[in-house]
Order: structure tokens, then C-alpha cells, then sequence
């Protein structure tokens, strides 16, 4: 829980810029992998042991708490590789550690680093609570729970005092929004027997969002099934409901997505700030619920469902295999120059045109996500209302633009 009592808002970050977009729109917490030792190793780009002093600083700055996920099965000669690691993490002064395996566990406690229990452990009932306090001051619950059963544990962790290494009660994390898996709290192994390539690992090949037909070997009969995408859940939303999942006693609440993209990162921040923030102040409102989901449409996402926060016994299943956002980017160019003096932005066009009244987005490792419309520009030192390729323009921003940066429209999907 954050200092003003709040829920904290838990991001996820794959790169600097996704880093970037969570702690300026309204992150409490951002989580995030270094090297190959993390469940996201292959569906991000990931961070190196160098990033992390530049990570800790940045989040420092806006007073974001900062968690290193170590969370994959380990085997022996990773051992060494561990201890590289969270030996790194901290020095860097990186805030806690996301661990499942106990050897992750105890070196880290024998640092005196923060341990938090991943998803990963399965935690579904108090005395699993009270053994893992032993060593964590945060769990991670069992995604499979409702929330009547997340609110039975936490009134029990304070009715019973249970407390974690740091001497406070131990505080839940659930799961807030994203993507879910068919497997039981992330445990599968389809793509380690098709691929040779463990899940487990960080290295899943999503066989469960594939297409899929049903046959009975015996007979050759095609039994009929309808929905295909029969394996592949609809991502996780409780927007709807975050006054239940705030009253059930978590503390956390992590959003999912470390391997899509920036603008996603921001969007979904931004919007369960709004709500958390509404929350505590009485203006959370079926109304605003209706505008904040259809901001969430906007990004990438397999449809929506509730999970089994309200007790539903069955999953629900997308009905195709990408995303159904309402949204997306379309690449128009780089970046090439910033005028502080008269807060100009000059890019150059190499892909789409661009016209005013277009929507726009930039990205890049320092300036994170900045969406705007575009309501005038300059091309070739000319004012014109469209820009084309090989075209140079210049646009006025409020925000400072880098030459590694991207400039990209947004269009109707």
C-alpha cells in the first residue's frame, strides 16, 4: 500500500519507454526483468544489469517503488547467475524482489533485500500466507481466487497479526488487468512439449492462442466446437468492479503486459489512476466506469472478462487470435531535432502522410508516451496542412522530443 493509503498501482515495463509511461502516468510500483531469468524473457525486449541504477533513479525521482522479477524456475548453473544479479539489484538500491524458488528467496534475504511471493507459488489459503511470511513482506495471490476468498485471507492476516520479515502485516497483490493464460497461475507446459521451449522459463510460444480443431482419432470424426480459440482467455478487467477489489483488502494491484507496447503501458496506467484516485475520493461512478472501459478498448486487448474475482466457474474465450482494440499505431517517422527556445518539434517523415486534425504519438526510451492532436505544422519551412514522405516538418509540443524517438498516427483499427 502506498503512503497515502491508497492501493498501489502496480505497472509493468518491458523497456524504457513502457518505464517511462508508467511512472509519469500515476505508477506507485513498476516490475521488470533483467536478462533471461524472468517469466516475460522472450516477450520483451528486457533489461540488462547496466540499466538498473538508471531504472532506480528515474523512478526515484517521482517516488516509484521498483521490483525485479527473478521468477522462473532455476536450476543449478543458474545459481551464480542469481546471485549476479541481485547483487546488482541491490547496489543499484532496486526496491524488492518478485522470487518463486527458494534459492532466489534466501540469497535474498540474505542480502536484507525485499522479497515479494509470484503468482508463480499458487498461494491460495492463509497458511500458506503465514509459512511465506517467514521470508516476504508481499504475495502475489492465486489468480484463481474471488474476491471473497482474496477477503477472507487479508481479514485474516489482520486479525491474526501475521507479519513479514520488515515487521509490518503482510500485504496481497492481485492481478488488476491483462492478459491470462489457460494454465493455473501461469504454470503450462504446452509450449515446452511442442517447442522444447518451457513457459516456465520465460520462453512461451503462446500455443494456446492458436486455432484449434478437435478430432477423435478413432473414428476420424471432427467434433464441432464453437468458439476455435478454445484455450485462449479474454484479458482480465476490474474496472468495473475496482470498489469491490479495493474493499476485498488487497494491497497491490499489478497490471499485466510487459511485453506489449508503450502506449498500452500508459493508457491502462493512466486509467486505473483515475479510477483508484476516484475511488478514494466517493466519485467512482458508472458513468466514468463506462468512459474508462472504452479507453481500455482503445489498446491492445483480447476482449474483457472479470476473471474469477466474481465467482464465475468457467473461463471466457476469445474468439480471435490478436487484438480487438478499437486503436491502433500506424509509423510516420523519427525524430530529428528539438527547439527548446520555441518548444519545436522537427521530424522527418518516412512511411504515411500526416495531416492536422490526425491524432499522433511519439515514443522513445526518454520521453516514454505522448499522445496529442495535431493542429498545425510546418513542412519544408512552408505552413501546409499535410505532410508526406521525405517530407521535413516541425511541430509545436509541450514536451521535449529526442532524435531516438518515433512519431506514429493513430488510427480506427
Amino acid at each position: 500500500m502506498t503512503d497515502s493509503g491508497k492501493i498501489e498501482l502496480m505497472a509493468p515495463a518491458g523497456n524504457f519507454e513502457s518505464l517511462q509511461a508508467a511512472i509519469v502516468n500515476g505508477a506507485d510500483s513498476v516490475y521488470f526483468g533483467v536478462e533471461q531469468l524472468n517469466m516475460r524473457a522472450r516477450a520483451s525486449i528486457n533489461f540488462t544489469l547496466d540499466d538498473l541504477p538508471e531504472i532506480s533513479r528515474r523512478c526515484k525521482t517521482l517516488n516509484v517503488r521498483t521490483y525485479l522479477t527473478l521468477n522462473t524456475i532455476v536450476y543449478d548453473h543458474d545459481l551464480s547467475i542469481i546471485k549476479t544479479v541481485l547483487d546488482a539489484a541491490k547496489k543499484a538500491d532496486i526496491t524488492a524482489v518478485i522470487a518463486m524458488d527458494q534459492a532466489v528467496i534466501a540469497y535474498a534475504r540474505q542480502i536484507d533485500m525485499e522479497v515479494h511471493i509470484s503468482t508463480q507459488i499458487n498461494i491460495t489459503n492463509i497458511e500458506t500466507v503465514r509459512f511465506y511470511a517467514m521470508f516476504a513482506d508481499t504475495m502475489v495471490m492465486s489468480r484463481e481466487l474471488s474476491l471473497r476468498q482474496v477477503k477472507k485471507i487479508t481479514d485474516q492476516i489482520e486479525k491474526e497479526e501475521i507479519k513479514g520479515p520488515s515487521g509490518n502485516l503482510v500485504e496481497i497483490e492481485i492481478f488488476g488487468h491483462g492478459a491470462l493464460c489457460m494454465a493455473v497461475s501461469g504454470k503450462c507446459y504446452l509450449s515446452l512439449h511442442s517447442h522444447n521451449s518451457s513457459a516456465n522459463r520465460g520462453a512461451c510460444k503462446q500455443n494456446c492462442r492458436k486455432k484449434y480443431t478437435v478430432i477423435d482419432q478413432e473414428s476420424g470424426f471432427e467434433i464441432e466446437v464453437d468458439n476455435e480459440y478454445m484455450m485462449s482467455p479474454k484479458d482480465l478487467c476490474t474496472i468495473d468492479f475496482l470498489d469491490q477489489v479495493i474493499d476485498a483488502g488487497a494491497k497491490v494491484l499489478k497490471i499485466e503486459g510487459r511485453g506489449r507496447a508503450p502506449e498500452y503501458v500508459a493508457t491502462v496506467i493512466k486509467t486505473y489512476r483515475e479510477a483508484i484516485d476516484a475511488y478514494y475520493e466517493g466519485t467512482y461512478t458508472k458513468e466514468k466506469v463506462t468512459q474508462w472501459m472504452q479507453n481500455l478498448e482503445k489498446v491492445y486487448n483480447r476482449g474483457f472478462w472479470s476473471g474469477y474475482y466474481l465467482g464465475q466457474k468457467l473461463g471466457e474465450w476469445s474468439d480471435s487470435p490478436g487484438s480487438q482494440a478499437t486503436q491502433k499505431k500506424v509509423y510516420v517517422g523519427k525524430g530529428v531535432h528539438y527547439f527548446p527556445k520555441a518548444n519545436i518539434a522537427e521530424f522527418k517523415i518516412e512511411a504515411y502522410d500526416i495531416k492536422v486534425g490526425d491524432k499522433l504519438l511519439i515514443t522513445g526510451p526518454t520521453t516514454g508516451v505522448e499522445e496529442f492532436e495535431l493542429t498545425e505544422m510546418m513542412v519544408n519551412d512552408a505552413k501546409l496542412d499535410i505532410a508526406k514522405k521525405g517530407d521535413s516538418c516541425t511541430i509545436p509540443t509541450k514536451f521535449r522530443i529526442r532524435m531516438s524517438d518515433k512519431l506514429y498516427k493513430i488510427v480506427q483499427a
